[in-house]
């Protein structure tokens, strides 16, 4: 028998018009829910765009109010003008309005009142973990109680979502506490970045970023505050894998707290031209505010050495000045003992300014110049102005039984020299510096600065260690700063190439140096070891095999600048250098008032 199938095309021709339906109403579904999700995804953007500028803008009133109180405090007002300022409103009712920009937002304080911020006094007797603080007079506080404030903004864009509020809270504290209070204080970038064995045993504060990373061990025993953020990016050609997620491979250990995102500390100091710190005006500039945070104003004792060529006619001015009141400082003395000597040898400087050579030269392989150097004997030094008639050697000098010292010592070096040479400032004999009734003593100068052998450890028995009960109060202030041996000699320096392990380069000697230090760098230009700027660590320059020696640091460390002389790109050891056994520390008594350098600069903290 045979059988035909016989299939039916129309029964066919349905299942495939149903299928397309099925596959066209799946691909309806699917696309409403891509619109729908790419809806959502694009409000949430806008929501979340919205936020950021608001929290922007809250941020900008707390900040502006800020401002106004740390101007009316820095300005000499001190807590009075505060508190009159606050009752009259001057904060609360002055929301960014300065640009067109900000009529885009609607501010408010706390209670929902618009254009207006919120300022409350929370106590006048803060007890913090600060032990001691100045007022804007410069006097030293014993206690800690002060007059501690809360700001608060809100902020919302006009014409936006009313929902959407970005809100700012900062909590401030009207002292000012000078930058020793921290071990170590950045204005820019901070790099540990590939730093050997550290550990940081006092708080730390950076303006932007701290990068860590390392594969020796850091850690802090502080308190770390970053006002953008911790990572650990490669730098000087190393890599620690996950960057931003502290990992083991950091080698960082953090035991105390961290934080990110704070209000950067603002200075007494103008924020944007922080190198007028140590520069020497053009012209008498000791009467405004901003004049008064100049060094050289306020210096009681100027060296100041000149030349019309750089072979002859030499000048060496000394000022000595004083302050005339007790809201001015030495540079507005209107009639200082100003002395001028021109040409003066080596025999005339040995009998009548004896701390003072002019004669020494040296070569600085980093920077790649021959050192023309004002060098000062700073034992000879001491000497010179408890004997000298126009400061406390007789009833007529200006610190005679005054009751006040001339504690900073201001080095200005502005011969004019040919392009393979650097005119520099170097200290000698340091170790005993002026005691000055305690008060201390800082050199202050806008050259690099070189220390040659150990400084400011008068007792033997505490050299290499971080006993510091017997220093005195110092500071060194300059544009970059060089740590010599007391094996350094200039002749070999001048006659031999760097060689590692070379006799003529050989530090061989362990050095200890007591000082708190206020300096600039070549900051990183780079990621890789040819562009970084050394890192904290190295912020001291070396010019020596230090290899077999220890280096002392009983100090604290501030960068608030760029080097603008000493300009030379950080190299890695064995170049012009090798690494000593470093022994760094913060010297807790610059956290303690009495025991500040003088001339430190201050701040406002915040919390």
């Amino acid at each position: 028998m045979k059988m035909k199938l016989i299939f039916n095309r129309c029964s066919r021709s349905g299942y495939a018009l149903i299928m397309v339906l099925v596959i066209t109403v799946c691909s309806v579904v699917v696309l409403t829910g891509t619109l729908k999700r790419t809806y959502t995804v694009s409000k949430l953007n806008d929501r979340s765009n919205q936020l950021m500028l608001c929290q922007n803008a809250a941020d900008a009133a707390v900040e502006k109010a800020f401002a106004l109180m740390q101007y009316d405090f820095q300005s000499g007002g001190g807590q009075p003008i505060v508190t009159a300022n606050l009752l009259l409103g001057r904060y609360q009712n002055n929301p960014p309005s300065e640009d067109p920009y900000w009529a885009n937002f609607v501010f408010t304080d706390g209670t929902g009142t618009a254009n207006r911020t919120c300022v409350n006094l929370v106590s006048n007797n803060f007890h913090g973990n600060l032990p001691g603080y100045f007022m804007p007079s410069g006097q030293p506080q014993t206690t800690t109680n002060a007059s501690y404030y809360r700001i608060v903004s809100n902020a919302t864009q006009n014409g936006g979502d009313p929902s959407i509020v970005g809100t700012a809270q900062e909590d401030v504290l009207m002292a000012l506490v000078p930058l020793t209070t921290y071990a170590i204080f950045y204005n820019g970038l901070l790099e540990f970045s590939t730093c050997a064995t550290m550990t940081i045993r006092g708080p730390v504060q950076c303006n932007t970023n701290i990068y860590v990373g390392t594969s020796a061990t850091l850690t802090f025993n502080g308190p770390v505050t970053a006002s953008g953020t911790i990572t650990a990016p490669t730098n000087n050609g190393a890599n620690w894998g996950n960057p931003t997620n502290n990992t083991g491979n950091w080698n960082t250990t953090f035991n105390g707290t961290n934080r990110v995102q704070v209000p950067t500390v603002q200075l007494s100091i103008n924020m944007t031209n922080t190198y007028a710190l140590i520069q020497q005006p053009i012209t008498n500039d000791s009467s405004p505010d901003f004049g008064k945070t100049r060094l050289y104003n306020q210096a009681q004792v100027l060296v100041l050495v000149s030349n019309i060529n750089a072979t002859t006619n030499i000048t060496v001015t000394t000022i000595v000045q004083a302050s005339p009141d007790i809201s001015s400082v030495p540079g507005a003395d209107p009639s200082p003992n100003v002395n001028i000597y021109t040409n003066p040898s080596p025999s005339w400087l040995a009998t009548n300014l004896a701390f003072l050579s002019l004669t020494n030269a040296f070569n600085d392989k980093r920077e790649r110049t021959t050192n023309i150097t004002t060098q000062i004997d700073v034992g000879k030094y001491a000497n010179w102005i408890t004997t000298n008639a126009q400061i406390m050697g007789s009833s007529s000098g200006k610190y005679y039984n005054s009751g006040t010292y001339p504690t900073i010592l201001y080095v200005a070096d502005n011969r004019k020299t040919n392009a393979n040479q650097m005119t520099v400032v170097r200290l000698t004999n340091g170790v005993a510096p002026p005691v000055n009734g305690g008060l201390g003593f800082s050199v202050v100068t806008p050259n690099p600065l070189y220390v040659w052998g150990n400084y400011n450890c008068s007792n033997s028995a505490y050299l290499g260690t971080t006993n510091t009960s017997q220093t005195v109060p110092c500071g060194l202030f300059s544009d970059a700063l060089t740590l010599l041996s007391s094996k350094w000699s200039d002749a070999n320096s001048m006659s031999s190439a760097y060689s590692s392990g070379g006799s003529a380069w050989d530090a061989n000697s362990a050095t200890t140096v007591n000082a708190a230090i206020l300096t600039g760098i070549v900051p990183s230009t780079g990621t890789d070891s040819m562009h970084f700027s050394g890192g904290v660590h190295n912020i001291t320059r070396l010019l020596e095999d230090w290899s077999s020696a220890t280096l002392t640091l009983n100090t604290c460390i501030v960068n608030l600048y760029n080097s603008q002389r000493a300009i030379g790109q950080f190299m890695n050891p064995g170049t012009y250098y090798n690494a000593p056994t470093r022994n760094f520390n913060y010297d807790q008594n610059f956290s303690n008032p009495s025991g500040v350098p003088p001339g430190t600069p201050l701040v406002v903290p915040t919390y």
